[in-house]
């Protein structure tokens, strides 16, 4: 029996015969008939000739559609410029049909393609994005592995806010009243700090922002590490570490996917190998004016003002120290300075802004108390928090990373709906 094998494995299989299972994203016809098949790991090119093939599979493959599902069967070779494997036909059992597929090789338009998400996906582009975007998250897991960390599942409804309220969706929940969607998991984390020392989870999280930024997503992933007996230059120091072995391991296992993006990797190289720099928000300020930003000191960064300060740079700036007012109410202050904020983000070049997000939180009762009567929060949803500050309190500190970001930056896309299968903003809510 000829075995079914998947074409990233062709490579090792020069001069065999084989059989392949997937779904024809082009074809030529012409004398000798060339159909580019995809199996979900690869693309090939399978030649079909009157010679090689039989008389039935040489007519079909005169008649095959885009999208038609096929099991060919033919010997592999190797192309004769590119060395890369082709299979040279024997034989095509036609599976399933299609007709009129409507993503068709001509330019689409945006709406038309977010409309057809489901059917989007299977372009060349997308499937390459979403293959990066899976050794994205592989890797981030192999990192916390290695570094020690537990996994340390948050949950998805939650009684109260982490990051404000004014971006929370809302359900009811049985007799207890109102339960939200996760804003973040980085309050449930700091319990586990105590049992295990370095936790994180990783899962979705929602924000109910009425904002069509070519940033944001209503839902999206986020990796969330948090550390005992740590302080913000902690985070620092694990953050760059992170994003380097993820680039790492996009460089070692996606460059076929990033050529076909058409993504430069002298950019990423660069991160890389390269120490991140460092400069307070003052400071940024500062460089933000010089680049022709209105901004003020105090005021938060709009995506404007990320882009322009991250145009000037190179590689990723690590910007530390925010004036707290803009910053959550758990968030440490700076011992030096108490206007600010001992919170620090990861703003990524070539115009991308922030990917990470985090800091030192509070370790003290006294000052969380202070902090959630400043916030109008209700003290009595945040007791078993306040907990924490009573049994062994300790500094600590942790971080948030946004995958689709992350993402966007790395294949160097113009807007996060490329970055998920089923991207959420406001006024898409589909498939």
């Amino acid at each position: 029996m000829t075995p079914f094998l998947m074409v990233k494995d062709l490579k090792s299989h020069i001069g065999e015969m084989v059989s392949l299972r997937g779904w024809v994203r082009n074809i030529r016809t012409s004398k000798t008939r060339f159909i580019e098949l995809r199996d979900g790991s690869g693309f090939i090119q399978c030649v079909v000739t009157a010679n090689d093939a039989s008389s039935k599979s040489y007519e079909l493959a005169g008649t095959l559609t885009q999208e038609s599902a096929l099991v060919i069967t033919g010997i592999v070779q190797a192309h004769p410029k590119s060395g890369e494997p082709e299979l040279l036909v024997q034989d095509i059992e036609l599976i399933g049909s299609s007709i009129d597929f409507p993503i068709t090789p001509k330019e689409h338009g945006t709406e038309f393609l977010m409309n057809n998400r489901h059917l989007w996906m299977r372009s060349k582009r997308q499937w390459a994005i979403l293959k990066i975007r899976h050794t994205i998250i592989k890797a981030t897991r192999d990192f916390f592995d290695q570094e020690g960390f537990t996994l340390f599942d948050s949950p998805i409804l939650s009684p109260s806010a982490c990051e404000g309220t004014s971006t929370l969706f809302q359900t009811d929940y049985f007799h207890e009243g109102t339960a939200f969607l996760s804003q973040s998991g980085q309050l449930y984390q700091e319990p586990g700090i105590f049992a295990f020392g370095k936790v994180y989870c990783f899962g979705p999280t929602f924000r109910a922002e009425k904002s069509k930024t070519r940033r944001h997503l209503t839902e999206f992933w986020m990796v969330e590490p948090e550390m005992a007996f740590a302080h913000l230059d902690d985070v620092l120091k694990l953050g760059q570490g992170l994003v380097q072995f993820i680039l790492q391991r996009v460089l070692n296992d996606r460059l076929e996917e990033l050529k076909i993006i058409e993504r430069d990797t002298a950019p990423l190289l660069l991160a890389m190998n390269e120490s991140f720099r460092q400069m307070s928000y003052t400071e940024s300020v500062e460089q933000l004016k010089t680049l022709g930003s209105d901004i003020e000191w105090g005021q938060d960064y709009g995506n404007d003002d990320e882009t322009l300060l991250m145009n000037a740079h190179d590689r990723p700036l690590w910007v530390h120290r925010f004036p707290k007012t803009f910053k959550a109410f758990y968030m440490e202050q700076d011992p030096h300075d108490p206007r600010l904020a001992l919170g620090a983000d990861l703003l990524a070049p070539e115009g991308y802004g922030e990917i990470i997000g985090g800091g030192e939180r509070a370790s003290s009762e006294a000052y969380l108390l202070e902090q959630i009567a400043h916030h109008g929060l209700n003290r009595a949803d945040y007791e078993w928090y306040l907990d924490l500050r009573r049994f062994g309190s300790v500094p600590h500190a942790g971080f948030g990373m946004g995958i689709e970001r992350v993402v966007a930056w790395i294949c160097k896309l113009p807007h996060v709906r490329e970055t998920i299968p089923y991207p959420r903003m406001m006024g898409t809510l589909r498939p």
